[in-house]
């Protein structure tokens, strides 16, 4: 009888433990996914971050890119616009045009600026570049330069450099801020400047 009483104590003991254990585990599982999916909405924010900056990059340089004629009196400022857009084009929008569609666009650029110059006007002599630099670049540095360290470094330097250049020709950072003409080329270059840095700082975290 009292082997009986032992052994059901026992038991009782034993399924106490297995109770706490099994609870314990179940509580380590909760805390587990409550980090998990803090951490996922955390990633989800930055990587929406990222994804809108490079949409206002890309978009910003090409407003500078059509501002061309107006405001800024050398080529090699515009010219530095077209590996920025290259570096920070958004994939799907740059996957589109390593296609059919653009491989188009380049056929009939190429034609008419061969055989019809005439109809061919200085204003779509960058984005034809453009359109042709993103359809025949190798995919090696396509798709390793694209959102590397060293394409987020290289579209610093540009965007510090057009902004630079942009504060001198204007006659110092107040006139850029000021003069009508140039604000809006201002606001434009400091745009460029966001999504790299907001890049290389979650890089480096």
């Amino acid at each position: 009888m009292g082997n009986k009483k032992n052994y059901l104590a026992m038991t009782t003991d034993l399924q106490q433990d297995l109770t706490q254990l099994i609870n314990s585990d179940l509580k380590e599982m909760g805390q587990s996914a409550k980090k998990l999916a803090n951490h996922a909405i955390k990633l989800g924010g930055l990587a929406f971050g990222t994804s809108f900056l490079e949409w206002v990059a890309s978009i910003a340089a090409i407003y500078l890119l059509v501002l061309d004629k107006t405001n800024w009196n050398t080529n090699i400022l515009t010219s530095l616009l077209i590996p920025y857009i290259f570096l920070s084009l958004p994939s799907v929008v740059f996957s589109v045009f390593r296609g059919d569609i653009g491989k188009w666009i380049a056929f009939i650029a190429v034609v008419l600026r061969l055989f019809f110059p005439s109809r061919f006007p200085d204003w779509l002599e960058l984005p034809g570049a453009l359109i042709l630099l993103v359809v025949v670049a190798p995919s090696l540095l396509a798709d390793s330069l694209r959102g590397s360290l060293v394409g987020e470094i290289i579209s610093l330097i540009i965007a510090a450099y057009l902004l630079q250049e942009h504060i001198r020709a204007s006659g110092g950072f107040r006139n850029s801020l000021t003069k009508a003409k140039g604000v809006s080329n201002t606001i434009g270059i400091i745009l460029l400047l966001v999504y790299p840095v907001w890049a290389l700082v979650l890089y480096f975290l």
